[in-house]
């Protein structure tokens, strides 16, 4: 697991992630990052919950030796094919684990997958028909502590079924929401007020490639850490969550057919969504509309003006 995302896990609880689990009776046995063991000390370790951050890299020949497992010479792919079926439950932590992710994007040279899934199709490492001893497929996860410590505090009671998970392998609690919900600029988007350039106020999903409209995810409910999501911080969402977000071309502009976006909102027909846009327009409100292009409000809420455009 890389430093920052270390960091957003330990710093997700007020009195600290490890205390959270103690709370709960749960023993974190290992990680990379903050146990002792390794090598073969790691191996002989019994499993209840198995986590895997980043992708299975299967080359060469299907040997995995692109990545290995420190201390044990033995890949990081050759090593899961064992723990997996005993361990109680399998929990791909972000999309690599779980897609591919990032390595899987262009050539993809190491061949790498996620545990369940190669990009938005069941297979992957472990295989399709694979299930963990307690009887469910691999838990995909996006690294949001709130979401990672829901799952396993859910998983610890049995309140996590095979139902529980939609046709990715994500818990319904996150993907039962979209980004969208919850945005701080979604005035701006009920409007079709676009922000043109990075760092201005407006929404981003007409010009500036956000698409969440159609990214799992409630990242704009709770935030991460409490404090932040993309949108919030004048990032576009990219669809992190989602197989195959890897393949955009660029991230920061939105693609489009006719002027018109090609990822439109995943519950409305396009037809409807151009007639209302263009309503929408028509009714923006002139602090809605020149806020939109700025980077900080130009003009506050007050009493709608009879003299010129409202």
């Amino acid at each position: 697991m890389i430093r920052e995302e270390l960091r957003s896990w330990l710093k997700c609880i007020a009195s600290g992630w490890f205390d959270e689990l103690r709370q709960f009776g749960i023993n974190l046995l290992w990680h990379p990052s903050v146990s002792e063991e390794t090598g073969e000390e790691v191996v002989e370790v019994l499993l209840d919950l198995l986590l895997l951050k980043g992708s299975v890299a299967r080359e060469p020949n299907d040997t995995g030796r692109f990545n290995m497992l420190a201390g044990t010479n033995r890949s990081v792919y050759r090593w899961m094919l064992d723990p997996a079926p005993r361990a109680d439950y399998v929990i791909a932590v972000g999309s690599c684990a779980a897609y591919g992710g990032v390595p899987a994007a262009g050539s993809n040279p190491t061949d790498a997958v996620g545990l369940q899934f190669e990009g938005a199709d069941s297979g992957g490492a472990l295989g399709a028909d694979f299930r963990s001893r307690l009887g469910l497929s691999v838990i995909n996860v996006a690294p949001h502590p709130g979401w990672m410590m829901e799952t396993i505090l859910a998983l610890t009671t049995n309140d996590l079924a095979a139902t529980d998970l939609d046709s990715y392998g994500r818990p319904k609690f996150v993907a039962n929401h979209l980004a969208h919900h919850g945005c701080s600029r979604n005035e701006f988007y009920e409007f079709k007020a676009s922000a043109e350039t990075m760092s201005e106020r407006g929404c981003l999903m007409e010009h500036l490639g956000c698409k969440a409209t159609q990214a799992v995810g409630d990242c704009n409910q709770r935030s991460w850490n409490g404090g932040g999501s993309c949108t919030k911080g004048g990032y576009a969402c990219i669809a992190c969550t989602s197989p195959g977000f890897e393949g955009a071309q660029n991230f920061l502009e939105t693609a489009k057919l006719a002027g018109i976006p090609v990822g439109l909102p995943t519950d409305m027909p396009k037809a409807w969504f151009v007639a209302l846009a263009a309503l929408s327009k028509s009714a923006t409100p002139r602090r809605v509309r020149l806020n939109a292009t700025a980077d900080h409000v130009v003009v506050p809420p007050g009493r709608a003006t009879t003299k010129g455009k409202p």
